[in-house]
């Protein structure tokens, strides 16, 4: 084989002279093998590519296309060999009507370049059609994933109650905060925080302790995981769990997790960040796999689906689990099985419930249609919200509310089974609820002596559920995220709006054991607090300073009656009267 230049200044492959078309198709079989075999061992560099290819209409068209047509130019040779001898001017090879000589000189016949711009005519060809075919298959992939989920739903008349032993008390950043000001490595670093279960039920933020810098990253493996109590104020409980991962996070191509999970399970996506956790005192990583699945009528088209999860332990071993194996891994009970992808996925589908028109712009009557509540700017979270709910059971919530620019309340609140993925929703009916945005706005104006914004922000609104009613439990934190003040919890049904400061108080209301017409705002800076475990006081009042730090805690008792005045202005009419009935 011998390459010679074309008048157009590209090059070309000739065969030599007494070889023929079994030796030409022959050099590029050989090299489209070890191009083959390049890419089967760095495949998980190509795994998003491949998986479009076959899960996507679009992507099978503009990538699947694209891979036949090159394999097609690869192997097509000139147009027919000839081999002519012709006395001293030596050997010819002839196409068509177009001559080479090996002299150089060559006009026309499939030349590199030629083949290069049919490439691209059909690439553009196929880029176009590859759009024009998502338009209906993306539609009709909404509408199926909301019929799914609609179908597998159970409508519930009142609220599953929430886990009072695990309330999410202090919010994602102030734990990045203290937890990272709390640990010292030179070499490793403390990765991106998740939710999950410590092994004496409570909740956590947990980190992957993770290689830092880019030759650590290369040669440095996985330290274990550091897990961060979350269901309370007082000082914050940080427990390490130490051991290198043979593979984990933050470990560069073929030393990684998520490289190594994708060698086993190729037909699977890793769309979530891996929950980090562990059992028995050992630590170890979980990805939720997310797979696809066909659907031919009435236009391809697919959908997503729960494929199990990958298990990682220290020593390197990688379990892939169906989902019934990992409901039923002794290790992995009590934490997130189910990919929060997905579950944000099938509630963002819900708008096509009734039809593809009715959601349509300018033709579409909207009538029904919902879509996943908007949160402010400030709030430092996403849906799905992960709550517990009572019997240890996570779940994610997502609050849905009306279509429609100017509508912020809500019209259905959902519950997916973190275990199983099984959903269950509330709907309003008539009545609309406190939406996350609404209710954030309540418990600034609850409190006019802080300076919002400037010193103090309220965050991370979460729903909890508390004897059938739907409240907003929502944080209030320095802007340095360095601690929690308060909790302020806001009824989605009344508006109603009360600050706790104390873990056990936040408990105690969740429970339900605390009535909340037993908890009265005050106002000049003052709020109540209940205190269950004391004889005969029923709650505190509080005195805060203008920075939300509580000063003094006064006790009431049953029958007694409170009056709180400006102490500027004794004789102002800003009277508070908290009185406390038996």
């Amino acid at each position: 084989m011998a390459q010679v230049d074309s008048d157009d200044g590209s090059e070309v492959d000739v065969p030599s002279p007494g070889s023929g078309l079994p030796y030409f198709l022959g050099t590029r079989a050989a090299i489209l093998a070890i191009v083959l075999g390049i890419l089967y061992l760095v495949r998980p560099l190509v795994h998003g590519v491949v998986y479009a290819a076959l899960f996507s209409p679009s992507g099978m068209v503009l990538i699947g296309g694209g891979t036949v047509t090159a394999l097609v130019l690869w192997f097509t040779p000139p147009s027919r060999f000839r081999r002519e001898t012709s006395g001293s001017d030596g050997p010819q090879i002839s196409f068509d009507n177009d001559e080479i000589q090996f002299n150089g000189s060559l006009s026309g016949g499939g030349s590199a370049m030629r083949k290069l711009t049919v490439f691209g005519t059909v690439i553009g060809v196929l880029f176009v059609l590859s759009i024009l075919v998502s338009v209906p298959a993306g539609a009709l992939e909404q509408r199926t994933m909301a019929q799914q989920t609609m179908a597998d739903a159970t409508e519930v008349e009142e609220f599953p109650q929430a886990n009072a032993n695990n309330p999410r008390v202090v919010p994602r950043e102030v734990s990045d905060v203290t937890t990272r000001g709390s640990v010292s490595y030179r070499t490793h670093r403390l990765g991106a925080s998740d939710i999950a279960r410590q092994e004496d039920g409570s909740l956590a933020w947990s980190y992957p302790i993770e290689p830092d810098g880019a030759r650590n990253m290369l040669f440095e493996n996985q330290r274990g995981v550091l897990v961060a109590n979350m269901t309370s104020m007082d000082a914050q409980q940080i427990t390490v769990y130490e051991e290198d991962f043979t593979h984990g996070e933050g470990m560069w191509l073929h030393r990684s997790a998520q490289w190594n999970a994708k060698l086993g399970g190729y037909l699977s996506q890793y769309n979530d960040e891996a929950v980090e956790f562990s059992h028995d005192g050992t630590p170890y990583l979980y990805y939720p796999k997310t797979g696809h699945e066909w659907h031919l009528l009435p236009f391809p088209h697919t959908t997503p689906k729960w494929n199990g999860g990958a298990l990682v332990h220290p020593d390197g071993t990688i379990e892939h689990l169906t989902p019934e194996e990992a409901q039923a891994s002794e290790i992995l009970d009590g934490q997130r099985l189910y990919p929060m992808t997905l579950t944000r996925a099938e509630m963002s589908s819900l708008g096509y419930r009734e039809g593809i028109i009715n959601q349509m712009p300018v033709i579409g009557t909207h009538e029904g249609q919902v879509e996943v509540a908007h949160l402010p700017e400030g709030a430092n979270n996403d849906q799905p919200f992960v709550i517990d709910l009572e019997g240890e059971q996570l779940s994610y919530v997502t609050a849905m509310e009306p279509y429609g620019e100017d509508t912020r309340g809500l019209d259905e609140v959902w519950f997916a089974n973190a275990d199983t993925g099984e959903y269950t929703y509330f709907g309003t009916g008539d009545e609309t609820l406190t939406g996350p945005e609404r209710a954030m706005g309540i418990a600034k104006s609850e409190d006019s002596q802080t300076g919002w914004g400037e010193n103090f922000v309220v965050t991370e609104p979460v729903p909890v559920t508390v004897d059938g009613d739907l409240w907003w439990h929502i944080k209030v934190a320095p802007v340095d995220s360095t601690d929690v003040t308060r909790n302020v919890f806001v009824n989605a049904d009344s508006g109603t709006a009360i600050e706790l400061s104390d873990d056990t108080a936040i408990r105690e209301f969740i429970r339900g054991d605390i009535d909340e017409s037993e908890i009265d705002t005050g106002e000049n800076g003052t709020d109540v607090e209940p205190a269950p475990d004391e004889e005969n006081v029923l709650y505190y009042v509080l005195i805060t300073d203008e920075n939300g730090e509580v000063v003094e805690r006064i006790p009431v008792q049953a029958g007694q009656s409170t009056q709180i005045v400006d102490p500027d202005d004794p004789q102002a009419d800003n009277e508070t009267d908290a009185s406390a009935s038996g």
